[in-house]
């Protein structure tokens, strides 16, 4: 389950990498896979939203 969830998390990386621009759709499309991808792994749905916003505000910020 894990060897999957840094499989899922690699592919997100590297597509996100390749964009010219990281612009808040792209954030937000990307943090969706994130989501999905956690919830899939089984973590507490809690800890995942909050991870998410945590996520989401540095990104945006920068």
């Amino acid at each position: 389950m894990a060897s999957a969830l840094t499989d899922k998390l690699s592919l997100l990386v590297k597509q996100i990498s390749g964009q010219a621009r990281i612009t808040e759709s792209n954030v937000s499309d990307m943090l969706r896979e994130v989501r999905m991808a956690l919830l899939e792994a089984d973590v507490a749905l809690p800890v995942v939203r909050d991870f998410i916003a945590r996520v989401k505000e540095k990104s945006l910020g920068q």
